[in-house]
């Protein structure tokens, strides 16, 4: 599992892809991230963009459940951005 990382290190980060979910609900952003997390490497960083205040939650469980790693969430002008580490 990864350490949650505070937000000014998130907005640091330099990731590998960027999902945009921003606009949809409950599972979109989920469904978004498990297509999208493919086309980062073992070890890269997958951003999800987002509206839903759900989805903070969903990708902690999920990253539990699949093995990656959830490394926290950054405010945005109006939206959140989700970082997942991906583990496999």
């Amino acid at each position: 599992m990864t350490d949650i990382l505070d937000q000014s290190t998130l907005a640091s980060l330099e990731v590998g892809k960027v999902a945009d979910a921003r606009g949809s609900a409950c599972p979109g952003p989920l469904l978004e991230a498990k297509k999208s997390i493919g086309g980062v490497p073992v070890g890269g960083v997958l951003e999800i963009l987002t509206t839903d205040p759900q989805t903070k939650n969903d990708m902690s469980a999920w990253c539990a459940k699949v093995g990656h790693g959830f490394m926290g969430v950054a405010d945005a002008d109006g939206y959140e951005r989700v970082f997942v580490k991906r583990g496999k």
